[in-house]
């Protein structure tokens, strides 16, 4: 059962406030990523702490740099489940995890990042990792 949006709503803004673009329906995640050729990072939010305490704030640090995706999208895991699950339709040859974050090039996932390469680590650290991914596909 979803949390109640007024309680969410800071987390989601988390990602909001600085540019990301929230996809809450099915119909929402193939209008952002079925046709898309520009490099897209896609960050699954979550409530837990890892996401809260890790996760976005290492996904703001990693945006910092010069090489970046061009198109930032989020969807939420566990609140809006049917557009998660149609993210995850995207994301391939990986089991569903979140938080993760998601790198598509050429409308291909070029890099993914599961929870376990989040959990426990700190956010500086996190966002080298997906700054290395940006180097090298953005």
């Amino acid at each position: 059962m979803p949390y109640p949006e007024m309680m969410i709503a800071p987390m989601r803004e988390d990602l909001v406030r600085v540019g990301f673009t929230e996809m809450k329906t099915p119909a929402e995640v193939d209008a952002a990523l079925a046709n898309e050729t520009r490099t897209a990072l896609v960050v699954v939010n979550s409530v837990c702490g890892c996401a809260a305490a890790m996760m976005r704030p290492a996904v703001y640090l990693s945006l910092q740099g010069q090489k970046k995706p061009e198109v930032l999208t989020t969807v939420f895991a566990g609140q809006d489940m049917e557009a998660t699950d149609r993210t995850r339709d995207y994301i391939t040859g990986y089991p569903p995890s979140s938080p993760s974050v998601a790198l598509f090039k050429d409308g291909e996932l070029a890099y993914f990042m599961e929870r376990h390469q989040i959990e426990g680590r700190h956010p500086e650290d996190i966002a080298a990792d997906l700054k290395a991914a940006y180097e090298e596909h953005c």
